[in-house]
């Protein structure tokens, strides 16, 4: 494989580069169709106000259904972006001439509102490219299995540990119904968990594995109810949960694209919101470059880890603040894309919790090779091409590695981590005062969902319904 140096094009790392860390222009026709690429051309630093019937911070998918709900109601809402392209933590795009998703990429059956909006825009949905072969770890070394010994394995381990969320998520989507017995499982992280069970030292990697690839860092850090509420919204099964990898047709930005083209709304891309000021009925906005708008209410679609970042006048209420200084998006997210050839088996793979690379799952079959897309762990230097190739040779032996491209979440500005899962006490603690009205100013966001919260576009959707739904009663 040729140095970096001499192939500066083939292995690029997108999380490094400022262009891309602001999703620059050049992704703004890929990532939106090019319909809305026209908006960026307008300087957010012309000097007079301009109003709105609402402003909207954000335009991912929460951010969107707000913008489609008002405009249904007939209020023209505007959208502020801070990024050069829609979608947020959603961005379809294309490596080695396929289509990728470089943020969140699959969609579940069990997912009503989602299902909902595909079948309203016609979108069909395929399944994602199964695995021939799974490596878990072992007692010394990774364990070579078929999907099915692998399934065999692992769901009775996750069955015990998420025994009880039966009882305290009786109604996953209303996961304050037992508010009695989450009382003695809110507290609890991930860790506390694995560490109330009997387990084999095999026994606790294969689960802490996972645990600690969804919590972005060690299994501390996430909650076992958020993790727990998911397992029952899937089915409460491992097999059910498993079903969670329907991928849109057109990727995971079609839809977002369908809606917000039905509602007609104007996006302002390149216009990251600084301040937000609520005074005698109207609020203002300002961006970077000291443009103001005003409108009767706002609504902050953005992740709850970038609040932080805003000037908020008055100050956030006691929840807000909170989720804005605890953060609920995971603080280590790097997926990668890598184009491998050579030895290219459909493989996935799961590693213990340190490892360079947590999980990796295989792509598309191409011609001179396949595509995987790979989790970095944070010991992983995705900036150098030999470092990523040692560690995918770790599950193919004799691979060669074409070339890779990497996103850094957690290093992203805009979204200052991955995906959300609740911290320990949180579900207690914020909810539901962080989905409530402070004055004029609303929030929406996957990360505040009450049902398919955090990493998935399902909560996105939710939340954003109950946002235009306040919205609506607030608005003049």
């Amino acid at each position: 494989m040729k140095s970096r140096r001499t192939e500066p094009a083939r292995h690029r790392r997108v999380a490094r580069r400022p262009l891309l860390k602001a999703a620059g222009a050049a992704v703004v026709a890929a990532s939106a169709g090019g319909v809305w690429s026209a908006h960026a051309a307008k300087s957010p630093s012309a000097a007079a106000d301009e109003s709105a019937d609402a402003l909207i911070i954000g335009a991912g998918y929460a951010g969107v259904t707000v913008a489609r709900e008002l405009a249904a109601r007939g209020l023209k809402p505007l959208i502020l972006e801070a990024r050069n392209r829609t979608g947020g933590r959603i961005w379809t795009d294309t490596f080695s001439g396929e289509q990728v998703e470089i943020g969140g990429g699959w969609v579940g059956e069990q997912q009503k509102l989602v299902q909902r909006e595909l079948t309203r825009y016609g979108i069909t949905t395929t399944p994602d490219i199964g695995p021939e072969r799974m490596l878990l770890p072992g007692d010394k070394e990774l364990e070579s299995l078929t999907p099915e010994e692998a399934v065999g394995a692992l769901s009775p381990l996750w069955s015990e540990f998420y025994r009880g969320s039966e009882s305290y998520f009786e109604r996953p989507y209303e996961p304050l119904h037992r508010k009695d017995l989450l009382q003695k499982v809110d507290g609890l992280s991930l860790a506390d968990r694995l560490r109330q069970l009997s387990l084999a030292p095999k026994e606790f990697q294969r689960l802490n594995s996972e645990t600690s690839l969804y919590s972005g860092g060690p299994s501390s850090i996430g909650a076992l109810t958020g993790m727990a509420q998911w397992f029952q919204l899937a089915g409460g099964t491992y097999e059910s949960s498993l079903s969670m990898n329907q991928k849109p047709a057109g990727g995971m930005i079609s839809l977002l694209k369908a809606m917000l083209k039905e509602a007609g709304t104007e996006v302002r891309l390149q216009s990251a919101v600084t301040r937000i000021t609520e005074s005698k009925g109207l609020v203002a906005v300002e961006v970077s470059g000291g443009k103001r708008y005003t409108a009767p209410l706002v609504v902050v679609a953005t992740p709850t880890n970038v609040w932080k970042d805003i000037a908020f006048h008055p100050g956030l209420p006691p929840a807000h603040a909170t989720a804005a200084r605890q953060g609920i998006g995971v603080p280590h997210s790097n997926k990668l894309w890598i184009h491998v050839r050579g030895r290219t088996e459909a493989l996935f793979a799961q590693t213990p919790e340190g490892s360079p690379i947590s999980m990796m799952l295989p792509q598309q079959q191409l011609s001179d090779g396949r595509l995987m897309v790979a989790f970095g762990g944070p010991s992983l230097d995705a900036g150098d091409p030999a470092a990523v190739q040692k560690a995918v040779r770790q599950f193919l032996p004799g691979s060669s590695l074409i070339r890779y491209r990497t996103m850094d979440w957690g290093r992203d500005r805009y979204s200052r981590g991955g995906w959300g899962l609740r911290r320990p006490n949180q579900l207690l603690n914020l909810f539901p005062q962080i989905e409530e009205p402070h004055g004029r100013i609303l929030f929406a966001g996957a990360d505040i969902a009450q049902g398919w919260h955090g990493a998935y576009i399902e909560g996105a959707i939710e939340s954003g319904l109950r946002a235009a739904q306040q919205a609506i009663t607030l608005a003049p």
